[in-house]
């Protein structure tokens, strides 16, 4: 079973859905991890409270990129205060495999990055969606 989802995060590596620049983004926010040099930038295209469109682009280690996949998946045609309302968990959830302390850094940068877009598309300082 392990095997199963391994194979189920390399794909979402090598072939991550939601991948590229959007048009027109109502909010860009690019997040890194200093410590092993992972960087995502997440853009949302939000119309009438729904979050139609988005979009990341970055590089990093498979976890740190197949989440980001799995998150824009999850995100996309939601209402924003769904969105909102999404935790951490919940993506250890979608990943389906046990991370390790030195890898949840890499796995939780995508809704790192998610909740100071949220942020910026609201108007508010990105700082105080880590609050």
């Amino acid at each position: 079973m392990d095997d199963l989802y391994r194979d189920y995060i390399l794909e979402h590596y090598r072939r991550p859905h939601n991948f590229g620049v959007i048009e027109s983004p109502t909010s860009s926010f690019e997040g890194s991890n200093p410590l092993c040099g992972d960087r995502i930038t997440l853009q949302l295209g939000i119309t009438d409270g729904v979050v139609e469109r988005v979009g990341f682009t970055g590089r990093g280690c498979a976890i740190s990129q197949a989440s980001a996949s799995l998150l824009t998946d999850e995100i996309k045609g939601k209402p924003v205060a769904d969105v909102e309302a999404f935790r951490a968990d919940d993506l250890l959830d979608l990943l389906g495999i046990d991370i390790s302390p030195a890898r949840l850094k890499c796995a939780m940068l995508s809704h790192e990055t998610l909740q100071k877009a949220l942020a910026e598309a609201a108007g508010t300082p990105a700082e105080r969606a880590t609050a």
